[in-house]
Formats: structure tokens, C-alpha cells, sequence
């Protein structure tokens, strides 16, 4: 299981050394979940999840206040959500999502990321029946045994439960994303090292050193794409 909680650092880390950009995706995320509902988190809960996700990587409160201005002034770009499937080296798989205000040239964007680093993209259904959808939590503070507990007592069911390094790190079911995160807050617990809604592959594959440079170059080139938001693969990235 360690090697779940692994991926989700590394993709972290990688975001962490390009803020701007992840800055300005969290920005369009933002507008897009404001858009559709009230812009208020407290009563949208579309927009009260994004924002607990820019919390865990630290988007700048003006970042925010702008998107949300921006949306209650009815602005007028209409962005599509979009998810592509694709295969990179040695049977390695990806899913893409994406928001945007040009499909043609995000299909196209995505599309030419896979065909000019060694991978493939692929029909509808082709990869994401080998991933399942999970809540994944990130706390300090608390044993895995002591947040086994406190879940139990909030009458919650969870998947995994794993202490890695200095944090316990809870995998749920997508739709116990909220009252997960509300017995930790009702435990005082308001702070996450990470509070995802994220897409876990059911099994692993590992790269030979050579492939796993290509399949790097892959993923970089498709979370530097503008439209692109989030980007999940099921190649296991432990040293």
C-alpha cells in the first residue's frame, strides 16, 4: 500500500516545483466550480472541495478571491471537462483530465504528448475500468490505530489506513470525501497534508530504467499542458 501514498508525493512534489502553473490551474478550477453553483463554498460543495485542494498546495488567497470575483461577475468563458485515456511504455496507463475553453485543441495538445513520447491515446473505457476512484486523506498528529478509531466512532467505513513516514495517510470511498473530513475536523484535525479525491490504478507496473525516462518525459509533457489538471498512471515510481 506504501507505494500509493508514494505516487501521491512525487506527483505533489513535482507540482510543488512549478507553483505558477499550478497556481493557474487552481485558478481556472476555481472559476469553473463557482461558475456552476453559488460562489460560495458554503453552500457549493463543488467549489468548498477545490478549495480545500488549493489549501494543500498553498494557493495564494488572491489567486482565489480573483477566480471567485471573476465568477460572480459572470464571466464569460465556458470551459468542458474532458478525460482522455492513454498507454505509455511496457503497458504503462494514464488518465488525463482536463477543463477547457477549446476542446479541438486540447484533444490535439494531449494527442501529440502521448505520440511524441513513446505512448498512445487511447478510446473511452480503455484504461479506466483498471482504476478505481478513492478519498485520500494525509494527517499528522495521530497514530493509524487512534484515526482508525476516531472514524469508527463517526460510523465511517474506510478502505486503508497506513502509517507512512510521519503521516497516516486514509484511503475511503469517493462519496465519504466530506464526512471523512468532517470527523477530523470535528476531532480538531484541520490541517491535511493532502485532501484529494484521486484516481488509484489496481495494479502496478515497474519500468525498466530506459522506458522509465521515456514515460517520465511523458508525463511532464502532459501536466505542462495548460488545459490539463490532473494526470494519474498506475507505473510505480519507488526507488
Amino acid at each position: 500500500m506504501g507505494r500509493k501514498w508514494n505516487n501521491i508525493k512525487e506527483k505533489k512534489a513535482s507540482k510543488d516545483a512549478n507553483t505558477s502553473r499550478i497556481y493557474a490551474k487552481f485558478g481556472v478550477e476555481i472559476y469553473v466550480a463557482a461558475r456552476r453553483g453559488e460562489p460560495d463554498p458554503e453552500s457549493n460543495q463543488a467549489l468548498k472541495f477545490v478549495l480545500e485542494r488549493a489549501k494543500t498546495y498553498n494557493v495564494p488567497k488572491a489567486i482565489i478571491d480573483r477566480a471567485i470575483e471573476k465568477a460572480k461577475g459572470g464571466g464569460e468563458e465556458n470551459y468542458s471537462e474532458l478525460q482522455y485515456e492513454g498507454f505509455g511504455p511496457n503497458g504503462s496507463m494514464v488518465i488525463v483530465d482536463a477543463l477547457t475553453n477549446n476542446v479541438n485543441r486540447t484533444a490535439s495538445d494531449v494527442r501529440s504528448a502521448f505520440t511524441k513520447n513513446g505512448g498512445n491515446l487511447g478510446v473511452s473505457g480503455s484504461v479506466n475500468y483498471m482504476f478505481d476512484k478513492t478519498a485520500v486523506f494525509g494527517i499528522t498528529g495521530k497514530t493509524a490505530e487512534e484515526t482508525l478509531e476516531l472514524l469508527m466512532e463517526a460510523d465511517i467505513e474506510v478502505r486503508d489506513i497506513l502509517e507512512e513516514e510521519d503521516a497516516v495517510i486514509v484511503y475511503a470511498e469517493p462519496d465519504e470525501f466530506h464526512a471523512v473530513q468532517q470527523a477530523f475536523r470535528q476531532a480538531g484535525i484541520t490541517e491535511f497534508t493532502v485532501a484529494e479525491l484521486t484516481m488509484l490504478p489496481q495494479n502496478y507496473v515497474e519500468l525498466a530504467p530506459d522506458a522509465q525516462v521515456q514515460f517520465d518525459k511523458l508525463i511532464d509533457a502532459l501536466e505542462s499542458l495548460d488545459d490539463v489538471q490532473r494526470v494519474y498512471h498506475n507505473v510505480d515510481s519507488e526507488d
